[in-house]
């Protein structure tokens, strides 16, 4: 590598981008070469991701199968050749022009003295002096960032449900927040103010849909990817990697809840990717200990361990909310797996790091570990081992969770009834599970689980009055993506098809609303009291005065 030029990750990171964004491979030349600081010719190769010895080798096959004879080439001479210290001679240069399908002047072997332009659109890169696309300016950018802002904005104002354009815009952001971060000048005031939109998100998320906070994410990343294509003082850049990697992990977390968990892989990919770059133990740490979720409610369960264990190293000796979430995530997992004296010592270490931490009380904040999130991972750790008991009582107390995670809790606790053969009590307790949730955070991480159960349920039990109710809510609670709800309508219509209108003649509206009123009973709650019209609306299918117009009763569905 010649002096001046990146590296060969540089090249590397355009390829992607040119992938991307679809250019022609000319495009992609002119953008290494007007970056990396090497030579047309050079670009040329590297903009196919040829070594140069595979150079040769194509050079030579080419010469093989079109009888132009010996190239007459070796790696020594085209080193010369691209590092402008020897030129090469005129058949050469025709055999280069026929390997890279391009011409002498393309190939920066020889002047053009045309007058007119070339048409056809290209990539205008400056040269930069960092290793990474610096300074890149790409014409058709422009318009697509504001189609992609547009999107977002008509989504969060929408009723529709999210579809393919969408969250093919949500992989294209991260997609340029990767390639920034490759090559990545702020105020205080911008960064400051990326401080604060950072912090109202964590306070925000627990109480926002996935969707309406997906699409804010999204137009704040595209705000932070223009910080970040240029390289930034150091102090400026640990700041900017830390908004990405807190902004990065929200995403992640927002798309696992909807069930995209290709995407949420992705994302939690580039909050590592940030905060790798940054150094810091302590946020190395929570991203891994946060992922751990995706493995654990998707995935492998010996993935999760794995996570907790690493973040659990990261984090070191000294209390803090990374370590503490690690320590319970991995209690959690290997409750999971059966490891049941690993796990009550996982457990046990969860708790004597948070006993030590100090200001633990930011209970609505995202990613800080509270006494909230701690009896949520006991709660479950204790479930798996089956000590239902021990937190009987704290199951009632709406103090104890943030209502989503006792939807988890509940479904955790329905499986393990299920399991023992007690499916009338699993899809009751599946069905409490679901209310506890608003409806606007129902999401695929709590409806595809009471799904699963639903369809668990043998043929002769399906008449079952919980088990009827649990299939009425759900097909009045679809998931948020229209693939997912297709596929779920049509399984829940499959097995357990409607009733005929002469059975539903002998049900009175009077024997219904008795029938809701003894689910209720048999729950432990009076839902009419606690939840009023909205459980109504569920169990019965009640028409809600705030349902927005072009949706059916689940906002999303």
């Amino acid at each position: 590598m010649a002096r001046g030029e990146h590296s060969p990750a540089c090249a590397r990171r355009w390829r992607q981008q040119a992938e991307a964004r679809q250019w022609t491979m000319w495009q992609t030349v002119q953008a290494i070469h007007g970056c990396c600081g090497v030579g047309l010719l050079k670009a040329h190769r590297l903009a196919r991701g040829w070594s140069a010895r595979q150079a040769i080798q194509e050079l030579e096959y080419l010469c093989d199968d079109n009888d132009l004879g010996s190239p007459r080439a070796s790696i020594d001479l085209l080193n010369a050749w691209e590092n402008g210290r020897a030129r090469p001679r005129p058949q050469t240069i025709d055999l280069l022009a026929r390997l890279y399908k391009a011409n002498a002047v393309r190939l920066g072997l020889a002047a053009d003295y045309c007058e007119d332009g070339d048409t056809q659109k290209v990539v205008v890169v400056q040269a930069g002096g960092q290793d990474g696309p610096v300074g890149q300016s790409i014409i058709e950018e422009a318009d697509d960032d504001a189609d992609r802002r547009a999107l977002f904005h008509d989504m969060l104002l929408s009723t529709a449900l999210p579809g393919g354009r969408f969250f093919a815009e949500v992989e294209r952001t991260r997609q340029d927040i990767d390639l920034a971060l490759a090559a990545g000048n702020a105020t205080e005031d911008q960064l400051d103010r990326l401080d604060e939109q950072v912090l109202r998100f964590r306070r925000e998320y627990m109480d926002t849909a996935s969707v309406t906070m997906l699409c804010r994410l999204m137009l704040e990343l595209s705000g932070v990817r223009r910080l970040l294509a240029l390289r930034q003082p150091a102090a400026v850049q640990r700041r900017l990697l830390h908004a990405t990697t807190m902004l990065a992990l929200l995403a992640a977390d927002a798309l696992m809840r909807l069930g995209d968990t290709r995407q949420a892989a992705a994302w939690y990919g580039t909050a590592r990717t940030a905060s790798d770059d940054i150094g810091d133990l302590r946020l190395r740490a929570l991203v891994r200990a946060q992922e751990t979720m995706l493995s654990y409610y998707y995935g492998d369960l010996t993935d999760t361990v794995r996570l907790a264990r690493e973040a659990r190293m990261l984090a070191g000796n000294a209390p803090s909310s990374p370590a503490a979430l690690a320590a319970a995530a991995e209690a959690r997992a290997l409750a999971r797996l059966g490891d049941r004296k690993a796990a009550k010592a996982a457990l046990a270490e969860a708790e004597q790091i948070f006993a030590r931490m100090r200001g633990s009380s930011q209970d609505d904040l995202a990613f800080a570990f509270s006494e909230r999130r701690l009896h949520f991972y006991r709660t479950g750790t204790l479930i798996e081992l089956g000590a239902f008991q021990v937190e009987e009582s704290a199951l009632r107390s709406g103090e104890s969770f943030h209502s989503l995670d006792l939807g988890l809790v509940l479904l955790e606790q329905a499986e393990h009834l299920a399991r023992d053969g007690d499916m009338e009590g699993a899809c009751g307790l599946a069905v409490e599970a679901l209310l506890q949730v608003p409806i606007e955070q129902r999401t695929s991480i709590v409806v595809n689980r009471a799904h699963a159960l639903l369809t668990s349920v043998p043929p002769e039990q399906r008449d079952a009055q919980a088990v009827r109710h649990l299939h009425e809510l759900l097909m009045d609670t679809l998931p948020q993506t229209p693939l997912a709800q297709a596929l779920a309508v049509q399984t829940l219509a499959t097995q357990f098809p409607q009733r005929s209108a002469e059975q539903e003649g002998h049900e009175s509206a009077a024997s219904r609303t008795a029938a809701r009123d003894d689910l209720a009973r048999d729950l432990g709650h009076d839902l009419q009291r606690d939840l009023g019209h909205d459980v109504q609306r569920d169990l019965g299918r009640v028409p809600s005065e705030h349902a927005r117009p072009g949706r059916p009763t689940m906002d999303f569905a």
